[in-house]
């Protein structure tokens, strides 16, 4: 007997903690939020884009120190012989072996790389702010989703509730039709509306489905979201006028402050191109060894030589290359600034929308309870009623109907508003 028991402990024990494994882990919104940051495909790309746009503040700023080459050279040649064409160079070849280092250092190139360098800053600048800007589309992306899941959650376990209360209204209209206590056109009606809930069960369940692939595409995995979600409190109610959301909104957006910069880094590009036509110094200087070489000796040539030398280039003509150049940079600047008043009016826009989409969501919740309470007491007269005998089934399907339509009205003010409100904290960039 004792070892039956034990068994039987055991068994149960392992029935217990395959049910535990089988449990999804509980995720809140900030966890969803957390795990997209780290996953998400876009984001790690904007990364990457950032990383590169530091880099290029790295390339620019090179000119700033000097280049050292190590040369080694072996040349064969007719001795004494000559060139005959080509650049100017060496008058005669000699067979010589040669190993040195040539420094080159600009000097200055009137202002140029100074402007490329302050360019590449501001362009790192806006490459992250467009990785925050990124960040919050997805960061809006799972608040949509998270809240979807919820939403199509509650509206399944709705639809089930309304399935077990109209089949039991259907199993008690049955039992009196078959003593004739109630008609063969109610038996109908009552079936109609259990299969009328469970095609909501089935368009619900759908839902779910959907919202949980969105949210396992929002945390950069191609399955869909695995997880039991923890429901999150209704936020406050929205201010009272969007004016001060605007200027929030102009304020915080990553990216208007990308487009700033973007524009900075457009106007210093058009000032290095306008330097191209300012003179460059460079200075450079040689020295190495000659350990063999094959020269006459009415010529003979030192073991060991150096040099240095300075340079300044001045452009003349090229073609109007370099005013081409600096017109098309001076065109692309203008542009920058009507593409940053182009985006603060389309987020003025966005922000009076979302504004108005949210305040609406909220008034909604209100509305919404009051009908629910209502659509439930009207129920609980026509159950009264038609128990009675007062009414037809008629009277008590459509209460029913009414019920579950407030149910559902009721869940999606709640959820949308949520939903709503992550949209506005993202248009005024508070969205966390």
């Amino acid at each position: 007997m004792p070892l039956r028991i034990h068994k039987l402990s055991l068994l149960l024990a392992f029935v217990a903690g395959a049910a535990l494994a089988q449990t999804p882990p509980r995720l809140t919104l900030q966890d969803a939020v957390a795990i997209a940051e780290r996953n998400h495909p876009q984001i790690q790309a904007a990364q990457y884009e950032a990383n590169y746009s530091h880099q290029q503040v790295v390339i620019n700023r090179s000119p700033y120190y000097p280049k050292l080459n190590g040369d080694v050279t072996v040349s064969q040649a007719n001795n004494l012989s000559r060139l005959g064409a080509g650049d100017l160079s060496a008058s005669r070849l000699f067979d010589r072996f040669g190993q040195g280092v040539v420094l080159n250092q600009l000097v200055t190139d009137s202002g140029r790389t100074p402007n490329l360098v302050a360019s590449a800053r501001f362009n790192a600048q806006a490459s992250a702010q467009n990785l925050q800007a990124i960040r919050y589309d997805v960061v809006l992306q799972v608040n949509r989703a998270y809240f979807d899941v919820l939403h199509s959650q509650a509206v399944i376990k709705v639809a089930q509730e309304t399935i077990d209360a109209r089949q039991l209204l259907s199993d008690q209209v049955t039992e009196l039709a078959k003593n004739n206590l109630r008609s063969q056109l109610d038996v109908s009606f009552a079936d109609v509306n259990v299969s009328e809930a469970k095609l909501l069960l089935i368009r619900a369940q759908e839902a779910v489905d959907a919202a949980l692939a969105e949210l396992g595409r929002g945390l950069g995995s191609d399955q869909p979201a695995n997880y039991q979600l923890v429901d999150e409190p209704v936020a406050m109610g929205p201010p009272p006028l969007p004016d001060s959301l605007i200027a929030d909104a102009i304020k915080n957006r990553p990216e208007l402050a990308s487009l700033r910069f973007s524009r900075d880094s457009a106007y210093k590009f058009y000032e290095a191109e306008r330097d191209l036509r300012r003179p460059t110094v460079t200075v450079e200087a040689v020295g190495g060894f000659i350990p063999y070489i094959n020269a006459p000796a009415t010529a003979p040539i030192p073991a060991e030589y150096e040099g240095i030398a300075a340079n300044v280039s001045i452009p003349v003509f090229n073609g109007h290359l370099f005013s081409a150049r600096r017109e098309a940079a001076h065109e692309r600047a203008l542009e920058s600034d009507q593409r940053l008043r182009y985006q603060q009016q389309t987020i003025a826009r966005d922000v009076r929308v979302a504004y108005g989409g949210a305040l609406t969501a909220y008034r909604r919740i209100d509305v919404t309870a009051q009908f629910l309470r209502q659509a439930a007491l009207a129920l609980d007269l026509a159950r009264g009623r038609y128990q009675l005998g007062l009414s037809s089934i008629v009277e008590l399907t459509q209460a029913e109907l009414n019920l579950t339509q407030a149910e559902i009205e009721n869940l999606s003010a709640k959820y949308d508003y949520q939903s709503q409100y992550a949209e506005l904290q993202y248009t005024i960039g508070a969205l966390r």
